[in-house]
């Protein structure tokens, strides 16, 4: 039933957006060095998304993200009108994400930041980080593991925290709803455009990067025997 995916599609962006920005403002309520804030920004942001894959996954694919929805539509892999249903609830989603961190720490529920993040060395941060993303997901669904997402996903969102300059958004609706928080995780509205605009470079990246190493796997044509032989072995047509 649509209205159940759109559902999880906003509850799930919601609570990771809450994550993001709730775990910063603790960090920030527990310690002054930045090393500490980001370890306990990432750790935080980690368990939930895995949890949160874990839980909507078999609901609405948990994107979670514009960026991989609009790859999903350009594979056909969902239709344009849902996807653009998907995207309304992220975005909802991460505002009312937002929001909820904001006010759980007594803070203004929107409150645009004064956060700063440009630069030619962030945004190719930002296009690693949603690149390395979307081919994360890309090989586990084209290779049958999906069931590996949970961890796998989480993995490298929590790695890219640190080795990329941007610190990972990799997410459309995460950096529109963190535009709203003055805390340690926000960005200036003034920045969330280019930042959308490397993100969906990055999705492309890593969309080109999934179609070159694991191309989908192409059905026999009708004239030639089935690719499972007698000896048991599988024929080369159908590995990815």
């Amino acid at each position: 039933m649509v209205i159940r995916r759109f559902g999880a599609e906003f509850i799930g962006t919601c609570l990771l957006v809450a994550t993001v920005v709730g775990s910063g403002i603790m960090g920030e309520a527990l310690s002054n060095d930045l090393a500490v804030i980001l370890i306990l920004n990432m750790m935080a942001t980690v368990l939930a998304l895995g949890v949160l894959i874990w839980t909507l996954g078999s609901i609405s694919g948990a994107h979670f993200n514009p960026a991989v929805t609009a790859v999903a539509v350009i594979r056909r892999e969902i239709h344009p009108g849902e996807a653009g249903g998907y995207v309304i609830f992220q975005i909802a989603g991460g505002l009312a994400g937002v929001a909820l961190a904001n006010v759980m720490f007594t803070l203004p529920a929107w409150e645009p930041s004064t956060n700063e993040r440009s630069g030619g060395g962030i945004w190719l941060g930002e296009i690693v980080a949603t690149a390395g993303l979307l081919w994360v997901i890309g090989a586990l669904t084209r290779t049958g593991r999906g069931h590996l997402g949970p961890l796998l996903v989480p993995a490298w969102i929590g790695a890219a925290y640190f080795f990329t300059s941007s610190t990972s958004f990799a997410n459309p609706a995460v950096t529109i709803g963190r535009s709203m928080t003055d805390t340690f995780t926000g960005i200036a509205p003034a920045d969330v455009l280019p930042f959308i605009g490397f993100q969906l470079i990055g999705a492309a990246i890593g969309a080109f990067l999934t179609e070159a190493f694991f191309p989908r796997r192409v059905p026999p044509p009708l004239d030639l025997p089935d690719p499972v032989h007698t000896s048991g072995q599988i024929d080369d047509r159908e590995k990815p």
